[in-house]
């Protein structure tokens, strides 16, 4: 069932973090749904500019709509991921989404302000909440590129003033994290003496992480040996650090770029076993188990996992209206 990103914090806030999972294809799809069946979490659905160009904004839809039917127990929202403008506005009016993020982040200050509440003033009047971004993450994600001595953390002062004047819903804050499988290198990790300062200054708004891949050093060491190039020094977020953050009020994370280390393993291992195949649907079975096992793994980091029945029971009031 499609619920709002805001029913879903509001009782996420401080207990435990919702993961948002970018979709592309049916396989992820099919394994984004069937883990979370078995983890018994709530979850966010993301598509980004790149899926809507690759997939179709129509076969995005229907592929959602026919999961939610195929597994009526999940509870979910529906989430646009960096967007510009004018796709946030295209999202909003679609009646499909259950909230955009207008990513300004690159411009100055009071333009992304700007921005960002004309955005807010569209999707409220829809019923929609916004997500908005300040400070900038290291790294590249689809078309986001930055070097990471360019990446600037969020300041806490900043990030008060700019939700009170954008009045934005949850905000993404640049705490240490990093898009892309090239992450840190070395031992890096969150700033969470920034997150306690922003919180300070924010309670009760939803925090969001971006860039929040572990990438883990076994799926690069096993997609390696399948033949691929990946670096190994290569690092993320260690994921046991996710428990820290949420008291602090990070209720939102996002994690792409594992996913994608589990389907590059899968296929490169099966063609690799089995060099005369050409089934696609093998290798596609294979990933929706292994990256429904990634799902219900991530979950239990977020503290999401079995928190699915008092979710449920938490909205029923709200599902009879």
């Amino acid at each position: 069932m499609i619920v709002t990103t805001d029913q879903l914090f509001k009782l996420a806030y401080g207990k435990f973090a919702i993961g948002a999972y970018n979709i592309n294809n049916m396989e992820q799809t099919l394994g984004l749904f069937k883990g979370h069946v078995k983890a018994q979490a709530p979850f966010i659905v993301q598509i980004s500019k790149g899926a809507r160009k690759y997939a179709g904004v129509k076969m995005l839809e229907a592929m959602l709509r026919s999961a939610e039917e195929m597994y009526p127990e999940v509870i979910f929202a529906v989430h646009l991921d960096h967007g510009d403008e004018a796709t946030c506005y295209e999202c909003i009016d679609s009646g499909f989404y259950s909230s955009v993020m207008i990513d300004a982040s690159h411009h100055p200050f009071a333009e992304n302000v700007a921005i960002t509440r004309r955005v807010v003033e569209r999707a409220h009047a829809r019923g929609l909440s916004v997500e908005a971004e300040l400070g900038m993450l290291g790294g590249v994600e689809e078309d986001i590129a930055l070097d990471e001595k360019h990446a600037l953390l969020t300041d806490p002062d900043e990030a008060a003033e700019f939700v009170a004047q954008s009045g934005c819903d949850s905000l993404a804050v640049a705490i240490g994290t990093s898009h892309g499988a090239y992450k840190f290198s070395g031992k890096q990790g969150l700033h969470f003496d920034r997150i306690a300062a922003i919180q300070q200054r924010l309670p009760g708004v939803p925090l969001v992480m971006h860039g929040s891949s572990s990438v883990p050093a076994e799926e690069v060491r096993r997609i390696n040996e399948a033949g691929g190039s990946l670096d190994p020094a290569a690092r993320g977020v260690d994921d046991d650090e996710f428990a820290r953050a949420i008291p602090l009020g990070v209720t939102k994370v996002n994690i792409d770029t594992d996913g994608r280390l589990v389907w590059t393993r899968v296929h490169r291992e099966y063609f690799r076993d089995c060099p005369d195949g050409f089934d696609f649907r093998k290798p596609g079975q294979v990933l929706i188990d292994e990256y429904a096992n990634f799902i219900v793994h991530k979950s239990r980091k977020l503290q999401s996992a079995g928190t699915l029945p008092l979710v449920r029971e938490a909205l029923q009031p709200a599902f009879r209206v």
